[in-house]
């Protein structure tokens, strides 16, 4: 009986730490994040970055990078902010919320870049975007979920990998990304968003 009356007061703690987070991030979202994500982590901006559905991990590791400085971009002076458990509770919250995509426009086009994202550039060395992404751009703990994304905003990263103005930390992406053409750079945007 003890035991049970233990682990059920274990349970009950444990609930009300994980309401106490989810209200925490539910307090920085609609201060600071909705602006430019949207509450529900779906950013009506196309120079933003949807949030809902990626990695729990991915999106504190994320703010961590932005907070230590190894990212660059607006997000730096929000995440110095932030401590360790607001970025897990942020990540949780917006892995939880579901996604959304776009409508692809444009058939033929998309059809290349499902192409590519599927099965690479065997002409010019482009790896596979699904080998490291997954079949349907959902993402890992390492890699962010692209599936859905909008487009402008994977055509932005994309460019900033293939200048190498932005990096990753084993330099794959960049590796990838200088070697695909502006035209394989939007045809894999534009099927991404769509999926």
């Amino acid at each position: 009986m003890l035991r049970r009356v233990m682990l059920l007061l274990v349970m009950v703690s444990a609930i009300q730490v994980q309401a106490a987070d989810e209200e925490r991030a539910v307090a920085i979202v609609n201060s600071v994040c909705k602006v430019c994500h949207g509450a529900d982590g779906e950013s009506s901006s196309a120079i933003y970055p949807r949030l809902a559905g990626q990695s729990a991990v991915y999106i504190s590791r994320q703010l961590e990078d932005f907070k230590s400085g190894r990212r660059k971009g607006t997000m730096n002076d929000i995440a110095a902010n932030l401590e360790p458990d607001e970025m897990v509770a942020l990540g949780k919250y917006c892995s939880s919320k579901p996604t959304k995509s776009h409508r692809a426009l444009d058939p033929d086009f998309t059809a290349v870049g499902k192409y590519i994202y599927h099965n690479g550039n065997q002409w010019s060395g482009v790896a596979a975007c699904a080998s490291c992404h997954g079949e349907e751009g959902a993402g890992t703990d390492e890699l962010p979920r692209i599936a859905g994304q909008h487009m402008r905003y994977l055509v932005s990263q994309l460019r900033e990998f293939n200048e190498r103005e932005r990096t990753d930390e084993n330099a794959i992406m960049s590796s990838i990304a200088t070697k695909l053409t502006p035209m394989e750079i939007e045809a894999v945007a534009r099927y991404l968003s769509g999926i």
